[in-house]
């Protein structure tokens, strides 16, 4: 899995895969689909509610016990979401968001990171 997959699964929760396609129902007899009454169109769906990123990670930053600047670090945003801070994540993550800088240039990287991590998340 991709480290801002696992970013995203850490916030949202893992995402379900998709189902399989359920089998047809068979086909009703055409005397019996004549005598059957008109049924409604189903409502169409109903959008999913926009998720408060920030709500969600300042209340998980509380719940670590220790002070984490997740509003600017990449570093300790992925300690709020227990995942691995590593140079070696955070450059792996930095090729899947299409940084192109200099990845021993971690100071730069990391400010990089984090914007473009944010972002993506919508906040």
């Amino acid at each position: 899995m991709s480290v801002f997959g696992m970013i995203k699964d850490a916030i949202w929760g893992k995402q379900p895969e998709p189902a399989a396609a359920a089998p047809a129902p068979p086909a009703a007899a055409p005397a019996a689909a004549a005598a059957a009454t008109p049924v409604a169109e189903a409502a169409p769906p109903t959008p999913k509610a926009p998720i408060d990123v920030t709500a969600i990670l300042t209340q998980k930053a509380a719940e670590k016990g220790q002070p984490l600047n997740w509003q600017t670090s990449i570093v300790d945003l992925m300690k709020v979401l227990d995942l691995d801070p590593s140079h070696e994540n955070r450059v792996s993550l930095a090729h899947e968001l299409g940084y192109d800088g200099d990845i021993e240039d971690s100071a730069t990287m990391n400010i990089w990171l984090h914007k473009h991590v944010m972002a993506n998340l919508g906040s």
